[in-house]
């Protein structure tokens, strides 16, 4: 036990976590008290006794990590940061899940100083984690004199028994993180019951093959808790550590049982919990003042420290924590000439931004080749080489949109993944947690529709642009063109309060801009018309180039036609309504829009008197041209639906 820290004291604390959730969930009549109550030694020991951080400087850079991943638990998140002098007051815990408050449900970054990421999904943190800790190693190996922290979590039954922490922890272990500490809440307790009925793993054996260190202890004991992070920090390897915990510890009849897990205990049991604890009945969220002073002490215990670090902190890593990034690769873009597959032209500009850009870093989940995602001459981050930028994510989709997310949230770096477009459904769940938290994420799709042929209707993408289109605050790009695929990266780059999804094609299509500036918009006119257009064609991706072959053969029969791309929806409809009449005035309702997927949601762009063409069906295994002959994307299939419409 530390110097000062006396054991009354301690048990105080203890009890007042657990009082303030109790309370908090009971006056907001719901939440999650059981898990608070039962974590709440887990919770102490690790921010009085471990934790680097510093409540006035909430985004110190050299800060300790910690992500409650079991986030339904958020009470006990509160109230460590109400406790140890966040801004964030006792009005705000009194105020839990309610309209405006900094205490949502379940966590989210940007609400509340002090919480890293939203939690809830579960599995979502702990996977997250893993990428902060992959920031942490390649900043520490670039930045030694600066960089040197941990990454924490507290996750549960249920995000263990979820995917992608398999995914993610045997990523963690091939990686050997070391300074990644998991604290295992393991209460063996569920919304529906006992883990029992449906979970019987050997988890401390599961993490042993991973390659992970594991410890168990008594979850309800600070000092074993204590002490098993200890010998976490000491070993070279990811820790998991497994602490037995009873939920809604305290409550004479709901403790280690489902009925503390996500509801409410109930005026009276509240009141039998107190009285069992020692914790006062009244004044509801009873804070004693001897708690309050020592855990202002725990907050500010690593101030002195967090001052020194930030007074001499290297300048080259100050200007990437500041987000500044050399944009000379716009000016020393390579030439694109001839055809050329847009997941071809954005390998390259990737390599062009490289150059300049030190902190961008990404991989694929196994199909750099594919994906043309290499840094040529960046190395692979491996357990033996930190200062690679590359990363091989294996063939673990979830876990590599999840890790992406954690190295952006982490600072200092610009993350990317990559994989094929019909494999972003395994990571729909962190691409709009991505979008939640505005992290500048990027994500690398192609072969990006029937266009790749051959491999057929399971790795066609049909659904999965209007899919991703339905996300708030994600920015979906499909370029036409090598020009249009560097505007999608400018954007993607500055791009700071939300991600960018890049869709791109395995298939060639010809240069058809002559520079990145319609891009930038979102949409503009590629081909004017001959005189005032009387129709419009509206494309993205490779079926603009579809669109002005169309269109030459209705200019040829006196029809003046305009053809619009639009690589950007959500941009494009941020901009000026003047601007975007002046693509699309309202006076044209001729319109045809053409793009290889789903037509559900073009009426937007097209109204109640245009037509879609897409496809509303899977696609074929075939060669790519003879695909989109059979199901009518040539141009003289759009050039008869758009006759049909003047």
């Amino acid at each position: 036990m530390p110097t000062g820290e006396a054991v009354e004291t301690v048990q105080l604390t203890l009890n007042t976590i657990r009082g303030l959730s109790m309370d908090a969930v009971q006056a907001a009549n719901s939440g999650h008290p059981g898990l608070p109550m039962g974590a709440a030694a887990m919770g102490y020991a690790l921010f009085a006794r471990h934790l680097r951080f510093d409540p006035e400087a909430p985004d110190w850079f050299n800060r300790d990590r910690f992500i409650l991943s079991a986030g339904h638990g958020s009470m006990l998140l509160y109230s460590l940061l109400f406790l140890t002098g966040y801004d964030l007051s006792l009005d705000d815990i009194k105020n839990f899940r309610q309209w405006g408050s900094k205490t949502p449900g379940h966590p989210e970054n940007f609400m509340a100083p002090g919480v890293e990421m939203a939690t809830g999904p579960l599995g979502q943190g702990f996977a997250t984690g893993v990428g902060m800790a992959i920031a942490e190693e390649m900043l520490r190996a670039a930045f030694p004199d600066d960089v040197g922290h941990w990454t924490y979590a507290i996750c549960s039954d249920g995000d263990l028994m979820e995917g992608v922490s398999h995914e993610a922890a045997s990523l963690a272990g091939h990686l050997q993180l070391g300074r990644l500490v998991y604290l295992y809440d393991s209460n063996r307790v569920t919304i529906d019951g006992k883990t029992d009925l449906a979970y019987s793993d050997d988890v401390a054996g599961r993490f042993a093959a991973y390659g992970w260190h594991v410890s168990k202890c008594d979850g309800m004991d600070v000092d074993q808790v204590d002490q098993r992070i200890a010998g976490a920090k000491g070993d070279a390897r990811p820790s998991l550590i497994v602490c037995t915990t009873t939920i809604g510890y305290g409550s004479p009849n709901k403790a280690d049982s489902e009925q503390s897990h996500g509801s409410p205990l109930g005026v009276e049991e509240v009141k039998s919990a107190k009285i069992a604890l020692g914790i006062p009945l009244e004044p509801l969220f009873f804070v004693p003042g001897e708690v309050r002073e020592h855990m202002l002490e725990v907050g500010s215990r690593c101030r002195k420290e967090r001052i020194a670090s930030e007074n001499k902190i290297d300048e080259a890593l100050k200007k990437r924590l500041a987000g500044e990034m050399d944009h000379s690769w716009e000016r020393h873009l390579p030439v694109f000439e001839g055809a050329m597959a847009t997941r071809a032209s954005s390998g390259k500009i990737i390599n062009a931004i490289a150059k300049g850009a030190p902190q961008l870093v990404g991989g694929s989940a196994d199909l750099t080749d594919s994906n043309q995602t290499e840094i040529i001459g960046g190395d692979t981050f491996s357990a033996r080489s930190r200062m690679g930028r590359n990363i091989h994510f294996g063939v673990r989709e979830h876990a590599m949109a999840c890790a992406v997310n954690g190295l952006n949230l982490h600072g200092g770096l610009r993350a990317f993944g990559g994989t094929f477009l019909i494999f972003s459904d395994y990571m729909r769940p962190p691409i709009r947690l991505a979008a939640l938290m505005r992290s500048g994420s990027i994500f690398v799709f192609t072969h990006d529709s029937i266009g790749l042929g051959e491999d057929g209707p399971t790795h066609q993408p049909i659904e999965h642009l209007m899919g991703l289109r339905a996300i708030p605050n994600l920015a979906v790009f499909r370029p036409a063109d090598a020009n249009e695929t560097a505007a999608a990266w400018k954007i993607a780059l500055e791009r700071n309060e939300g991600p960018t999804a890049l869709v791109l094609t395995r298939q060639p299509v010809p240069p058809l801009s002559l520079g990145i500036e319609g891009g930038l918009r979102g949409g503009y006119v590629l081909r004017e018309s001959s005189t005032d257009p009387s129709l419009m064609l509206i494309a993205t991706g490779s079926e603009v180039s579809i669109c002005v072959e169309a269109r030459e053969m209705l200019e040829s029969e006196g029809i003046p036609t305009r053809v619009v791309s639009i690589p950007c929806w959500e941009l494009f409809g941020e901009q000026p309504q003047e601007y975007r009449d002046s693509v699309l005035p309202p006076s044209v309702t001729a319109r045809v829009s053409v793009e290889a997927g789903a037509t559900l949601g073009w009426d937007r762009w097209i109204g109640s008197y245009g037509k879609a063409i897409g496809l509303d069906h899977f696609g074929a295994s075939a060669p790519y041209k003879r695909i989109y002959e059979e199901f009518g994307l040539t141009p003289e299939k759009i050039a008869d639906a758009a006759r049909s419409l003047v």
